[in-house]
């Protein structure tokens, strides 16, 4: 059965897509927990993201860059985290988190509520950046 983020990937579901190539994408989580908290996900659909070889391995940071570029152009804060934990999907991903402390990477935090339209504002704005 396809990962979620399979299923993003394929259009099967929607998102608020920030970036995409032929063998990424980024996208807002739609749980965040700060505005601008966005994935980065390879396209080939593997569980770790050590398990990634080569290319899809090498390739996945510097997309990630340019979207934190975009994102820290948009997003006050102070810098972008990245993190990998890998529980919640069975999809390589790496999360882009606006920051001001450490305290702001704390998944266990109450999460940012967005209505879909300030999303998808804001997934415009970080796409024109």
């Amino acid at each position: 059965m396809p990962s979620i983020f399979t299923r993003i990937i394929r259009g099967e579901i929607p998102c608020h897509k920030l970036a995409e190539d032929d063998a990424y994408i980024s996208f807002l989580d739609v749980n965040p927990l700060r505005m601008g908290h966005a994935l980065v996900v390879p396209k080939l659909e593997v569980d770790h993201l050590f398990d990634l070889e080569g290319e899809p391995l090498a390739g996945i940071l510097p997309f990630a860059k340019e979207v934190a570029r975009k994102i820290k152009a948009v997003v006050p804060c102070t810098r972008i985290g990245i993190s990998v934990i890998g529980l919640e999907v069975p999809h390589a991903h790496i999360h882009l988190i606006p920051i001001d402390a450490v305290g702001d990477m704390d998944f266990r935090a109450a999460r940012v509520k967005a209505t879909t339209e300030e999303f998808a504002a804001l997934a415009e704005r970080i796409r024109r950046a």
